[in-house]
């Protein structure tokens, strides 16, 4: 699944519950999600490829 970074409680390789994949206004993919521990929207660049796959994987599709 996708892993981003908290910046609230600066844990790397944080696993985003129920992600969310988002075209950027620039036309670049970014997966949204929350972290479970502490409860923040973590966000993370994607590439188009891995935005697909993501997809594919089970993430919601919102572009």
């Amino acid at each position: 699944m996708v892993t981003g970074y908290c910046v609230k409680c600066k844990e790397k390789g944080v696993e985003l519950s129920a992600p969310e994949v988002v075209k950027t206004k620039t036309g670049g993919f970014m997966a949204k999600g929350k972290h479970e521990k502490c409860g923040t929207t973590v966000c993370a660049m994607i590439s188009k490829e891995n935005a697909e796959k993501a997809v594919k994987d089970g993430a919601k599709k919102s572009y």
